[in-house]
């Protein structure tokens, strides 16, 4: 096929991409050593690279030649022949754990700069060219975060907007939004954009040993959207997980007859709004777009009701016979909440105070809080994307991977949120990833530009692809085959040309 001229810069990718070293295997897909990937479209043609991210605890498990370095889904024990004194010392020492810099989960640009990110206090600045690893930053410097999403957003002058989470300050459990600035001060250039690291507010965590595990949080013109699900990580659990000999992940429980919190907090006084909003319990990894219209905000994600997701991914489950084994008990489920901001004091209890044309709703209770149910968008769809352009704003595409039962995508989808219009791009035997929308250079509509996504195929001895589609028709416009063994991959970020340092 053909590639769009204008299509010029970087698409670079990361996941997991080594799950054994030596003789031993990690429990879980998601724990994988990371590995970035990038294609680079330069005047009509691609170009591949691949490198593993050599962050510390890639170096030290490949060092030791076995995992020693602890994971999310697998816990690693350090040297096993130090003495049972040095032993007992350092399960002591664990009880916020010194987590791992594998940075496996997205990538972030901060200032100038490139960063692999995953959800600890740690990321890694990268080269976007050669792949390069280079220093590692721990938020935890510049900001009390022991955990902290890999989801962040920019805003209109290119600051980023992040949530972490604080575990440490004396059981006061809280959610912190901080920005990182795009730019520092001239006389200071020397300096890293992370010194000027201002916290934005924080939200304290409703139960102070059970804070909420998120993945992602939304974002408006005037208001951060933050869901404290029942989703939880149990603090006691971990801080003995070590002793126990079980991993982090089984510190996680979901608790099906709480109820899920949302939080609007205010970009411009830094306060939350008082009101209180909650919907049924669920579980959610994904925001699509938030926006506010007459007086209420509107904020669509993809919910499950459990958390039999992320067990799909231990790599006991992963075998030959995978896609008849895995099933999602839950289906991933595009929910759009309604919330009115501006609710009528004098409102009748038990009526409904949405205003706008939708079937979502939001119930005024006796006690004043607020049950907002959802309008179901559509089903069946993960790792969603939208023209970044419109974030915060109106907006009518979502471009995503389709899953059925299965947690895997077999195809990718564009859907309109406004006329419930599904396209879809599918072919026996393919797997693509997270879709990456492009725009087209002065693009006047929304879905003017190419979806690119990393296809691999289930038979080894074929070999997979970058695929490029025109984002309104879905059609093929062109392919690169690569002639290597690629990896189903989570996230990544397009780099236009102007925005790669010229190294």
């Amino acid at each position: 096929g053909q590639l769009p001229t204008w299509l010029q810069g970087i698409l670079l990718r990361n996941g997991p991409g080594m799950h054994t070293i030596g003789d031993s295997k990690y429990n879980h897909w998601f724990d994988g050593m990371a590995l970035l990937h990038s294609f680079t479209f330069k005047n009509g043609e691609v170009y591949y690279r691949s490198k593993y991210l050599r962050s510390d605890t890639y170096n030290c498990n490949i060092e030791a030649n076995r995992i020693v370095v602890s994971e999310f889904g697998t816990m690693a024990y350090p040297d096993p022949c130090k003495n049972i004194f040095a032993k007992a010392f350092s399960y002591l020492s664990h009880t916020i754990p010194e987590f791992t810099d594998n940075c496996l989960i997205n990538i972030m640009k901060a200032g100038d700069d490139f960063y692999a990110t995953g959800e600890t206090n740690f990321i890694r600045k990268i080269n976007p060219q050669t792949l390069e690893t280079l220093e590692k930053v721990d938020y935890n410097k510049y900001v009390a975060v022991n955990l902290a999403t890999s989801h962040p957003h920019y805003d209109s002058a290119g600051n980023v907007l992040n949530m972490g989470t604080s575990i440490v300050d004396k059981g006061k459990t809280k959610y912190l939004l901080f920005k990182i600035p795009s730019s520092v001060p001239e006389q200071e250039k020397k300096k890293s954009c992370f010194k000027h690291l201002e916290v934005v507010c924080s939200v304290p965590s409703r139960s102070l040993l059970h804070p909420s595990y998120y993945h992602s949080f939304g974002l408006t013109e005037n208001y951060i959207i933050f869901i404290e699900q029942p989703f939880r990580l149990d603090i006691l659990k971990m801080a003995t997980a070590y002793i126990r000999g079980v991993s982090w992940a089984s510190c996680l429980a979901f608790s099906k007859d709480d109820k899920t919190w949302f939080h609007f907090i205010d970009r411009k006084t830094k306060k939350e709004v008082s009101t209180k909003f909650y919907t049924d319990a669920m579980v959610f990894f994904h925001h699509v777009n938030a926006y506010e219209e007459d007086g209420h905000i509107v904020f669509d994600i993809i919910a499950y009701t459990d958390n039999s997701l992320y067990d799909m991914f231990y790599l006991k489950n992963l075998s030959k016979d995978f896609e008849e084994n895995v099933k999602l008990t839950s289906i991933p489920t595009c929910k759009r909440f309604v919330v009115p901001l501006q609710c009528d004091k004098d409102a009748v209890v038990d009526s409904n105070l949405v205003t706008l044309p939708s079937a979502a709703t939001a119930v005024k209770e006796k006690d004043g809080s607020i049950y907002c149910q959802p309008e179901i968008l559509c089903e069946g769809i993960e790792l969603p994307r939208i023209n970044y352009n419109y974030n915060g704003k109106k907006y009518k595409y979502v471009f995503a991977t389709e899953v059925q039962w299965s947690p895997v995508p077999t195809k990718i989808a564009k859907f309109n949120t406004q006329t419930k219009e599904m396209l879809h791009w599918g072919q026996d035997d393919c797997w693509p990833s997270e879709p990456v929308f492009v725009p087209r250079p002065d693009a006047k509509e929304e879905d003017d530009g190419v979806v690119l996504t990393c296809v691999v195929k289930t038979d080894p001895k074929d070999p997979p692809f970058l695929l490029v589609l025109d984002a309104k028709t879905f059609t093929e416009l062109g392919r690169a085959t690569v002639n290597v063994e690629m990896h189903m991959d989570l996230h990544g970020m397009f780099i236009a040309q102007q925005d790669v340092k010229a190294e």
